[in-house]
Protein backbone atom coordinates (compact mmCIF):
# COMPACT_ATOMS: atom_id res chain seq x y z
CA UNK A 1 0.00 0.00 0.00
CA UNK A 2 1.27 3.55 -1.20
CA UNK A 3 0.94 6.94 0.51
CA UNK A 4 -1.87 8.01 -1.54
CA UNK A 5 -3.71 4.18 -0.71
CA UNK A 6 -4.97 5.33 3.00
CA UNK A 7 -7.31 2.53 5.21
CA UNK A 8 -10.71 3.69 5.82
CA UNK A 9 -9.49 4.78 9.65
CA UNK A 10 -6.19 6.04 8.57
CA UNK A 11 -5.35 9.91 10.14
CA UNK A 12 -4.02 11.13 6.31
CA UNK A 13 -1.95 13.43 7.69
CA UNK A 14 1.62 13.27 9.12
CA UNK A 15 0.99 10.20 11.20
CA UNK A 16 1.47 8.60 7.73
CA UNK A 17 5.22 7.67 7.02
CA UNK A 18 8.04 5.57 5.89
CA UNK A 19 5.32 3.41 4.44
CA UNK A 20 3.07 2.84 7.31
CA UNK A 21 -0.52 4.42 8.37
CA UNK A 22 -1.48 5.10 11.80
CA UNK A 23 -5.11 5.68 12.80
CA UNK A 24 -5.46 8.88 15.08
CA UNK A 25 -5.16 8.19 18.92
CA UNK A 26 -7.82 7.16 21.12
CA UNK A 27 -7.03 8.59 24.35
CA UNK A 28 -8.39 6.91 27.90
CA UNK A 29 -7.58 9.65 30.27
CA UNK A 30 -8.19 9.32 33.88
CA UNK A 31 -6.82 12.85 35.20
CA UNK A 32 -3.90 12.43 38.19
CA UNK A 33 -3.99 9.07 37.92
CA UNK A 34 -3.99 7.26 34.54
CA UNK A 35 -3.96 7.50 30.94
CA UNK A 36 -3.82 5.03 27.90
CA UNK A 37 -3.13 6.04 24.09
CA UNK A 38 -4.06 3.15 21.25
CA UNK A 39 -3.22 3.76 17.85
CA UNK A 40 -4.17 1.50 14.95
CA UNK A 41 -1.07 1.16 12.65
CA UNK A 42 -0.53 -1.04 8.98
CA UNK A 43 3.04 -1.27 8.37
CA UNK A 44 4.24 -1.27 4.49
CA UNK A 45 3.91 -4.99 4.77
CA UNK A 46 0.37 -4.81 4.89
CA UNK A 47 0.34 -6.85 8.65
CA UNK A 48 -2.03 -4.75 11.18
CA UNK A 49 -0.99 -3.78 15.01
CA UNK A 50 -2.64 -2.16 17.93
CA UNK A 51 0.54 0.23 19.65
CA UNK A 52 -0.58 0.69 23.20
CA UNK A 53 1.45 3.25 25.89
CA UNK A 54 -0.10 2.93 29.21
CA UNK A 55 1.14 5.91 31.68
CA UNK A 56 0.02 5.06 35.22
CA UNK A 57 0.35 6.58 38.50
CA UNK A 58 2.69 4.90 41.15
CA UNK A 59 2.08 5.13 44.59
CA UNK A 60 4.83 7.06 47.04
CA UNK A 61 6.06 3.89 48.81
CA UNK A 62 8.09 1.85 47.23
CA UNK A 63 6.84 -1.33 48.56
CA UNK A 64 3.47 -0.54 47.04
CA UNK A 65 4.84 0.84 44.05
CA UNK A 66 6.42 -2.33 43.47
CA UNK A 67 2.86 -4.37 43.97
CA UNK A 68 1.15 -1.96 41.44
CA UNK A 69 3.61 -2.75 38.87
CA UNK A 70 3.50 -6.35 39.13
CA UNK A 71 0.00 -6.42 38.78
CA UNK A 72 -0.20 -4.01 35.81
CA UNK A 73 2.72 -6.08 34.55
CA UNK A 74 0.14 -9.80 34.88
CA UNK A 75 -2.77 -7.62 33.71
CA UNK A 76 -1.16 -6.39 30.29
CA UNK A 77 0.17 -9.87 29.91
CA UNK A 78 -3.42 -11.35 30.13
CA UNK A 79 -4.58 -9.04 27.89
CA UNK A 80 -1.63 -9.49 25.24
CA UNK A 81 -2.15 -12.89 25.27
CA UNK A 82 -6.06 -12.70 24.87
CA UNK A 83 -5.49 -10.67 22.08
CA UNK A 84 -3.01 -12.68 20.40
CA UNK A 85 -4.97 -15.78 20.81
CA UNK A 86 -7.88 -13.94 19.40
CA UNK A 87 -5.69 -13.75 16.40
CA UNK A 88 -5.17 -16.33 15.60
CA UNK A 89 -7.22 -18.56 12.93
CA UNK A 90 -9.27 -21.48 14.72
CA UNK A 91 -7.99 -24.58 12.97
CA UNK A 92 -10.56 -26.26 10.70
CA UNK A 93 -12.72 -29.02 11.85
CA UNK A 94 -12.61 -32.34 9.57
CA UNK A 95 -16.03 -32.27 7.16
CA UNK A 96 -16.44 -28.36 6.92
Amino acid sequence: MNREQHTPWCGRDHRCGLGEHRSPEIVIDIPGHARAVLVRVRTAAGREHAEVRVRVALAAGELAARRQLVGLLGDLREAVARAALTARPRPRRAGR
